[in-house]
């Protein structure tokens, strides 16, 4: 049995068995839910073993967890305890359905909204989203945000709590209730793509399948018409550019590449056509959110244009006055070195509290590096090494010291 193929199985069909049966039973325990899916991956792995991946195994699956449903409703102890007190009129209901994709999709839409409820704390939307609509193991989550299972089970212990101390799951949304949510939901979809392109675990900076579910899942939303498309499609056209230069951001041992270390051959032309197209859908209409002027500076980045760092300036502008950040700062300031002056980026950079934070000083080392101020470089990439965690970060660092140290001799 092919242990990747099952597992690739397993991670897709996860969030749509536990929307199905979150939706169609009214359940008010996610638990519950993910007891019933956990059972059915088991039933799954033990028969597979002995024949072999049936020829459909997402029928196979979605016909057990109907069984497993039904099963729980003969369980006399688990209905009245867990069941019959939340379903209400539904109590008489327990008849099988057929899980068809119609269902599925219009039962996991409801569930991306209803687990991105404004409500919830923001790291708990996140813990649910990869957990209940990525399928992410705990261990998984854990890595992904460099925590630990006792930590993650914990917030989705509370995050389950605070929907079920809601009284039920709120499955009948209106549409005012999907447009009041729309951002909370593509907030959580951005940081979901942020944590897979920048990963936080320390074996990997990159986490592909994480960028492909938040893609996967914006590109879900994008075909729903229960709401305003401008926003959403402009976070695509973000993904698909950033995600363009995936393969060519890392070189065996090196780590991470720079933007200007990176080889274009390796950058996807046709993620690139796509975010083209998805930037151009997202300016119909008078919306100018975060997401166009993120996907318009990743847009100038795929361009060989002699003034493409002039325009990346300006949209950088724009976006402080939208969203500051220190990190966004930060960022403009290597726009500003590149479009104006190395010297005017050193100095904002230096306005920036980012004292401990190994990024800064990576790049006030790049910024020396282009004034050809080898002493400054290595000063502040020693800075870098004392605040950086990630190991595939503390190699390039380590590189990078070698390469300006031999310089420096070679000088001398």
């Amino acid at each position: 049995m092919d242990n990747q193929q099952l597992s690739e199985i397993f991670k897709a069909e996860y969030s749509n068995l536990i929307a199905v049966l979150s939706n169609f039973y009214g359940l008010n325990d996610l638990q519950l839910a993910e007891d019933i899916v956990s059972d059915t991956f088991l039933k799954a792995m033990k028969a597979w073993s002995h024949k072999g991946i049936p020829q459909y195994p997402k029928a196979w699956l979605r016909k057990v967890a109907q069984n497993q449903l039904n099963e729980h409703y003969r369980r006399k102890k688990i209905y009245n305890e867990k069941i019959a007190p939340e379903l209400g009129a539904k109590a008489q209901q327990t008849e099988a359905i057929e899980i068809t994709d119609k269902i599925i999709e219009d039962s996991q839409l409801q569930m991306i909204f209803v687990l991105c409820d404004p409500e919830l704390k923001k790291e708990s939307q996140l813990c649910l989203a990869l957990r209940v609509l990525c399928g992410f193991s705990i261990e998984e989550i854990a890595k992904a945000l460099l925590s630990n299972k006792e930590n993650i089970n914990k917030k989705l212990y509370r995050a389950k709590k605070a929907i079920k101390d809601k009284g039920r799951i709120e499955m009948s949304l209106t549409s005012k209730d999907y447009i009041f949510r729309l951002d909370s939901v593509l907030r959580v979809l951005y940081l979901l793509f942020n944590e897979g392109y920048y990963s936080s675990v320390n074996e990997a900076n990159i986490r592909h399948d994480i960028c492909w579910e938040a893609m996967r899942l914006c590109l879900f939303l994008s075909r729903q018409k229960d709401f305003p498309k401008q926003k959403i499609y402009a976070l695509i056209a973000l993904m698909c550019f950033h995600a363009s230069r995936l393969n060519a951001r890392t070189s065996g041992e090196n780590g991470d590449l720079l933007y200007h270390e990176q080889d274009k051959k390796k950058w996807d032309k046709g993620l690139i056509e796509k975010g083209e197209k998805y930037l151009t859908f997202s300016s119909a209409g008078n919306i100018v959110s975060k997401y166009h002027i993120e996907a318009a500076i990743a847009y100038w980045h795929t361009l060989e244009d002699q003034k493409k760092w002039d325009h990346i300036l300006q949209l950088y502008n724009k976006l402080l006055t939208i969203e500051y950040s220190p990190i966004i700062a930060l960022n403009r300031t290597y726009a500003l070195a590149q479009a104006t002056s190395v010297d005017q980026a050193i100095q904002e950079a230096y306005k920036l509290d980012l004292k401990k934070n190994h990024h800064f000083f990576c790049m006030l080392a790049e910024f020396f590096r282009m004034s050809n101020k080898i002493d400054k470089e290595i000063e502040y990439l020693h800075k870098a090494l004392e605040f950086v965690n990630k190991e595939n970060e503390k190699k390039l660092i380590l590189k990078k010291l070698e390469k300006v140290n031999q310089q420096r001799s070679f000088n001398e």
